[in-house]
């Protein structure tokens, strides 16, 4: 899965807080047909509302009646809707109902005050800017009103978000700072630093980010050069394509009775969908290509992934990305696997031995939930303790 900024009339690709894309499909046919929006309870948790209030905006603007399982995650509007279409409105929903009225910052909560009176409280800049009372959502929320968080951090929306949804502040209350007081952790004082950066973003003209893995150039000709990259590039049309290669990939699985296409067929694929040079290409390649047998299939598309890493450090990256949420997420009982998985990316050298190292040795919420991430980095110790005394010996030698 892939990630765009929460705001989308901002299309710096280093804009800080993002969120997955939606994604939806279509069930029941003639009067009974109905949207799915499967994830829209990480959407959701982006945005740091209540799945409840996303499907029902969709309702209310569509003029579709809406059905809202928590229990199960799942989330219907009747009739059949365009992703790109359900998309369009979930900007009207950041704009009215999350975006601070002042600074545009997403880092927002709704609160009610006095009687019927609905305010977003903006924890970057301080301001409180009223929430426009004309839409039908506005009864809505006064009443159905946000959890109370007497004692807690209030949930902030994500600066970078990830599989898992998680929300800065969410991360913050985690109390294990650790995968058993070895692992380091960059996530811990995100809360404290995204309020510090944002309060100094209102105050200056540009601001200098550290990302979590890599520094970013914000010189003034940098960021000219990004703009000319940039240029006619549809975000929303590669993101697209990224999904079409995965359907492309399970529907050939199931068509093939779990045979998957050979790895010419897919490099083909992937060349005709023009998404050879983009790391999420081998992301989602990782979620879709395995199953239980996963070591002796990596081997099976050695071939494939080199080539479409290439060396590139961002591919590498991207793969153990796609690994961990498939490990995580889809077959957690695979977990114990990990070190064997690492051993066959390093061995087929399809991932290098720094990226791996730095890899198990910090925690991060990019891909999946901080929880999740600990688990899988948890597995990987005794590989990666392998590999640093491998390294050390061959020092001394």
């Amino acid at each position: 899965m892939s990630f765009i900024n929460i705001c989308r009339d901002n299309t710096d690709p280093f804009y800080r807080y993002k969120m997955p894309a939606l994604q939806s499909k279509t069930e029941g046919r003639g009067n009974g047909i109905k949207t799915l929006i499967g994830n829209l309870s990480e959407v959701a948790r982006a945005l740091g509302r209540p799945p409840a209030y996303v499907i029902k905006y969709f309702g209310y603007e569509l003029g579709a009646q809406t059905s809202i399982d928590d229990a199960n995650d799942r989330y219907l509007v009747n009739g059949a809707h365009d992703t790109n279409e359900l998309q369009d409105s979930l900007d009207g929903f950041i704009n009215k109902f999350v975006l601070c009225g002042s600074c545009k910052n997403p880092e927002t909560e709704i609160q009610v005050k006095g009687k019927d009176n609905l305010e977003r409280d903006c924890k970057a800049c301080g301001k409180i800017s009223p929430i426009e009372p004309k839409h039908k959502l506005y009864s809505y929320i006064v009443k159905n009103p946000p959890a109370s968080k007497k004692g807690k951090k209030a949930a902030t929306a994500t600066a970078n978000v990830v599989g898992g949804g998680k929300s800065i502040s969410d991360i913050a209350q985690d109390s294990n700072g650790g995968v058993d007081g070895e692992l380091g952790d960059g996530d811990e004082d995100d809360d404290i630093l995204a309020k510090k950066f944002n309060k100094e973003a209102a105050a200056l003209e540009t601001v200098v980010v550290k990302d979590e893995d890599w520094s970013v150039d914000m010189s003034e000709e940098a960021v000219a050069a990004r703009a000319r990259e940039l240029e006619g590039l549809n975000l929303n049309e590669t993101q697209s394509k990224f999904n079409e290669l995965g359907e492309w990939l399970l529907q050939e699985s199931e068509d093939s009775k779990d045979d998957l296409p050979s790895d010419v067929e897919i490099y083909k694929k992937i060349s005709e969908l023009d998404i050879i040079d983009q790391a999420e290409t081998v992301q989602v390649l990782a979620q879709v290509l395995f199953d239980e047998d996963i070591v002796n299939q990596i081997d099976a598309h050695s071939g494939l992934l080199t080539k479409l890493i290439n060396g590139q450090e961002e591919f590498e990256k991207a793969l153990l990305g796609g690994l961990e949420r498939f490990l995580g997420l889809e077959k957690p009982d695979l977990i114990p696997k990990v070190p064997a998985i690492l051993h066959i990316l390093y061995d087929k050298e399809i991932i290098s031995e720094e990226v791996i190292i730095a890899w198990g040795s910090k925690v991060s919420k990019k891909y999946v939930a901080k929880d999740i991430s600990k688990k899988v980095r948890k597995a990987s110790k005794s590989f990666i303790k392998w590999l640093e005394e491998a390294e050390e010996e061959s020092d001394e030698e």
